[in-house]
């Protein structure tokens, strides 16, 4: 049975600064909540002990893995949950050292002993492993292991198949041949085979309702990004820099609410450095709160967070695109190319490097902005296809296991590709192309396999190993 994944499942909005090891893990302590709750009673719960394995343990405290358990213990939703709260939560935890688990049951919890960071062990399944220790006032014990597998996915172990989903898609696709098939046969453009897929799961007003909503979070993380300046937690003492370039692009041109902002930064021109500096600046600024712990879509990763947003807003912006239908085109393309490459190869930096987050984003946000150019939907899958492209073997190497270098201006560099590309698939003949986006696919998890695991999200190699700063003093 075929993978059906839906809009929500690449889009999903929480909390930074990784989906992999900020949202997944959170997710999972509470589907181990709900697995408890399920045999036996919260209140009967005396300890819980919480294991981290491999790329958890060697860059989860600077991805806030120990954080987001602990929240996901205590039945925090990242969806809702007051980002605000984040550090005087977490400092209660600590100074009481007391857990109130599933929001209604107090038990002794001491953060530096029930957070084990396991730096030198890995389970064989997936580098992303974390194991819920239970104990019972009865004496019972249970373990619960679950895998973060990339994009805020999240398996059980000896469950993974349980993703396979039954439902039946008027258009299934697990490839970009097969997607290209149901569009020739139907007409439609990739947009719409997304949106009839997505009537399997629940209405088309609930579908539109919830596009415009990943929308309107990525639109206010852009807007808080471009006007909070300082630095970004962590140690690292990396300088905030979209509020200070939006007030050099938007110059003394005023406003007091998003809308008035786009406005404004029409107004402005549409010169090459201009717009190229725009599109940077909304790159950055989701990424700057993406880095400091804010409200952000995971779009597909969170480390790659700031792409389809500022393309989107690149066509806001610039292409006279302020118009809810097509920003919902938007995203149901974009969300078609990343089920493809989750399918085909993986959404996590830890099983495939960088190019497994920015590259995936940057062929989604490609594809999606020459949907609503007009281009065709071969044109859209060669965008796609030459995003990758160009992004194949890049490594993930975070400094202190940040999400901040190189990961804030990949987003930057991400973006401008995916233009780049949308450009030149609507300036070509897609009969011509010498690379298909399966292609990339099988070539992009090839790449992935054969990479050292060094420059696989664990802080061990590339930059992370060459930058004069350890873990330690984050």
């Amino acid at each position: 049975m075929s993978e059906s994944i839906s809009l929500f499942d690449i889009f999903k909005i929480g909390v930074g600064p990784s989906s992999s090891h900020t949202l997944g893990p959170w997710r999972a302590a509470m589907q181990f909540l709900d697995k408890v709750q399920s045999q036996f009673s919260i209140k009967d719960i005396v300890h819980v002990k919480v294991l981290l394995y491999g790329s958890l343990a060697k860059t989860g405290k600077g991805h806030g893995t120990d954080i987001a358990v602990i929240l996901g213990l205590c039945n925090e939703d990242p969806v809702t949950f007051d980002v605000n709260k984040i550090d005087s939560t977490i400092q209660e935890i600590a100074q009481s050292k007391q857990l109130l688990i599933g929001k209604s049951h107090h038990i002794p919890f001491v953060i530096a002993e029930d957070v084990v960071f396991l730096m030198n062990e890995s389970l064989p399944f997936h580098p992303n492993a974390l194991t819920f220790l239970c104990t019972f006032n009865n004496g019972e014990e249970i373990a619960q292991t679950y895998y973060s597998i990339g994009g805020g996915f999240v398996v059980q172990e000896q469950e993974e198949d349980k993703n396979r989903s039954s439902l039946e898609l008027h258009f299934p696709f697990d490839t970009a041949k097969d997607l290209l098939h149901w569009c020739i046969k139907t007409g439609l453009p990739i947009s719409e085979i997304v949106a009839e897929n997505e009537s399997a799961w629940r209405s088309e007003a609930l579908t539109k309702e919830g596009a415009l909503k990943i929308y309107q979070v990525m639109r206010d993380c852009i807007y808080r990004g471009c006007h909070i300046s300082g630095e970004l937690p962590g140690g690292l003492h990396v300088e905030r820099r979209a509020a200070k370039l939006n007030t050099t692009l938007i110059k003394d041109r005023a406003y007091s609410n998003y809308e008035e902002w786009i406005a404004q930064i029409n107004n402005g021109g549409n010169s090459f450095k201009y717009t190229l500096d725009w599109v940077s600046c909304f790159a950055l600024a989701v990424n700057e709160e993406n880095a400091s712990f804010s409200r952000v879509v995971t779009a597909p990763t969170n480390g790659a967070a700031g792409v389809v947003p500022a393309v989107l807003h690149y066509f806001i912006s610039f292409c006279d695109g302020y118009d809810e239908q097509k920003i919902i085109q938007f995203l149901l393309t974009a969300s078609a190319i990343g089920a493809i490459f989750k399918k085909g190869a993986t959404l996590s930096a830890a099983m495939g490097g960088c190019q497994a987050e920015i590259g995936v984003s940057s062929s989604m946000a490609a594809a999606a902005l020459t949907e609503v150019l007009g281009g065709s939907v071969r044109q859209c899958l060669m965008a796609a296809e030459i995003a990758m492209e160009h992004h194949l073997g890049l490594t993930c190497d975070p400094v202190a296991g940040l999400v901040q270098v190189p990961c804030i201006e990949r987003n930057t560099m991400g973006a401008i590709k995916a233009i780049t590309a949308s450009q030149l698939a609507l300036q070509s003949n897609p009969d011509n192309a010498k690379v298909s986006l399966d292609a990339v696919v099988k070539t992009m998890w090839e790449t992935a396999l054969d990479m050292n695991h060094k420059y696989k999200e664990t802080a061990e190699g590339g930059l992370a190993t060459n930058i004069p700063i350890s873990l330690s003093e984050c």
